[in-house]
């Protein structure tokens, strides 16, 4: 059996801490591999070198930094079948899916290769007499990135593309349950042209990032995942004096109008709350119809699009519409929600709790589930399911509709599907969602803007990728300069002013 290790100062190492975690072919429900688990002893250490590594690659300057991302592109490319193909084996999604998280997370190292024209400070030319005034943009130093399982090839990029090309080191602590594909981006850093000890990739669980958090070195920590460890991590980061930006649950709704294509909303419904078996935080989980006689329409097209959805393998080709989920606590935790909402009353209108694939019995697979009439007070509404399970509350009526998306707790994305720009621009401007999505279900933003959500999605004030990140991954200076030639003689006992 393989047993994966960490990366630490350019090369793969095994772990030295006795202890591991499985790691399963969702798929077979087979244990594939362990993974090191790291002690305390060993993140503090991978910290103590990447700090020393990182002085000289800040000193490189940020058009040779963009180099390494430029090439880094390169090779993902070249290897995006091989990334595919590990991603899928761990995480169990299909492969045109896995490439797509491997596409995503190449685009935020595209936006990267502009490091030089983002990391320009500003200048003031004579702010007083003989007085010029600067700012620039500096690394922070270390930073670290905790990342979830559901993407484990575009969030880590999202998280140490920009950290790296400002010139700090980054410690990568990926999830435990797909962590092939991390360390090999890791590989493919070093044949970029990363100098060794600036990436370091440790692979752990609570310990790792509890050593993560009182590290006194490490100056900046993003995470994503649920958020009750969110809001764990932010509290002990910023108390810990560090910079953080945590990024939690979602329940995204979508809204669609009684004037709304709606084959075209049904269509995008079951690409959004299916795809990646639900497992992503831009899933549609709450489809919101407004008015029966939508509601019902909208049911009647839904049914048969999810019951012929293709449950299988990634081996099974491109045909399949999703795959198993990541683990077998998973799987069981879908099916008692599942079953907490028939209880409350819900109607299970596509029943997948039977669901069964041939040869694959042990697979972690759970069947398509579509809910109607869900209320607000319902578990399946209120907590974020992460499986295949699209629940439909009907609303009265376009206010109705709209806050049921502002009252809930999560605030990642939203959708409202309509004919009407009126409507669409009202919702636009009201609704308190940090992504928005008019006609577009998923709307997850292209690297070049900012990805982030609001209220219990989000701890921090800064987002994800775009310009956000060089900001989150540096920290200003500003310099007052003045020359001999303007200073008058004596000294000065007041405030400066502008003159």
């Amino acid at each position: 059996m393989d047993e994966l290790g960490h990366w630490i100062n350019g090369k793969r190492v095994a772990g030295t801490s006795g202890r591991f975690a499985d790691v399963w072919n969702p798929a077979t429900g087979e244990v594939q591999a362990k993974v090191a688990l790291a002690s305390k002893a060993e993140l503090d250490a991978a910290v103590a070198d990447a700090a020393a590594a990182q002085p000289e690659w800040a000193a490189m300057n940020p058009q040779r930094r963009a180099r390494v991302m430029m090439k880094f592109v390169s090779l993902l490319q070249r290897d995006m079948d091989k990334l595919a193909e590990a991603l899928s084996r761990e995480h169990g999604k299909t492969l045109p899916d896995a490439k797509g998280d491997v596409q995503r997370g190449l685009e935020v190292v595209e936006f990267c290769i502009g490091a030089p024209h983002h990391l320009k400070g500003e200048f003031t030319d004579s702010a007083g007499p003989g007085i010029d005034m600067y700012s620039m943009r500096q690394p922070i130093g270390v930073a670290a990135g905790i990342t979830p399982f559901n993407f484990p090839a575009m969030i880590p990029m999202w998280k140490m593309a920009p950290a790296l090309v400002c010139g700090n080191a980054f410690i990568l602590k990926p999830s435990e349950r797909d962590p092939s594909v991390p360390l090999m981006l890791a590989e493919l850093m070093q044949e970029a042209g990363l100098p060794d000890g600036v990436l370091q990739v440790v692979n752990g669980d609570k310990e790792s990032v509890d050593a993560i958090l009182d590290n006194e070195t490490i100056s900046g920590v993003g995470f994503v995942g649920s958020t009750p460890i969110a809001q764990n991590i932010y509290e002990r980061g910023c108390a810990n004096g560090k910079r953080v930006q945590c990024f939690g649950g979602a329940k995204n709704h979508m809204i669609v109008m009684p004037d709304a294509d709606h084959d075209q909303a049904a269509d995008a419904l079951v690409g959004a709350g299916y795809g990646a078996a639900g497992e992503r935080c831009m899933a549609i989980s709450v489809a919101v119809p407004v008015g029966e006689e939508t509601a019902d329409r909208l049911i009647e097209k839904l049914v048969p699009k999810i019951e012929a959805l293709k449950v299988g393998p990634y081996t099974s080709g491109d045909d399949v519409d999703y795959g198993p989920v990541v683990t077998p606590m998973a799987k069981e935790n879908i099916h008692r929600l599942v079953q907490s909402g028939v209880d409350a009353g819900a109607e299970l209108v596509v029943d997948g709790r039977d669901f069964k694939l041939q040869g694959y019995d042990d697979g972690f697979f759970v069947g398509p589930h579509l809910f109607d009439r869900v209320t607000p007070d319902m578990e399946i509404y209120q907590k974020e399911i992460f499986g295949p399970v699209l629940s439909t509350v009907r609303a009265g009526s376009y206010e109705e509709a709209l806050k049921l998306a502002m009252d809930h707790e999560y605030g990642n994305g939203t959708a409202i599907f309509t004919r009407d720009g009126d409507a669409a621009r009202d919702f636009a401007n009201r609704v308190n969602v940090g992504m928005v999505g008019i006609n577009v279900p998923i709307p997850v933003p292209l690297a070049y803007h900012t990805f982030g959500g609001w209220k219990k999605s989000v701890f921090g004030d800064l987002n994800q990728h775009g310009p956000d990140a060089f900001r989150f991954y540096t920290k200003t200076k500003t310099v007052t300069a003045r020359w001999p030639s303007g200073i008058k003689e004596g000294g000065e006992f007041t405030i400066p002013v502008m003159e």
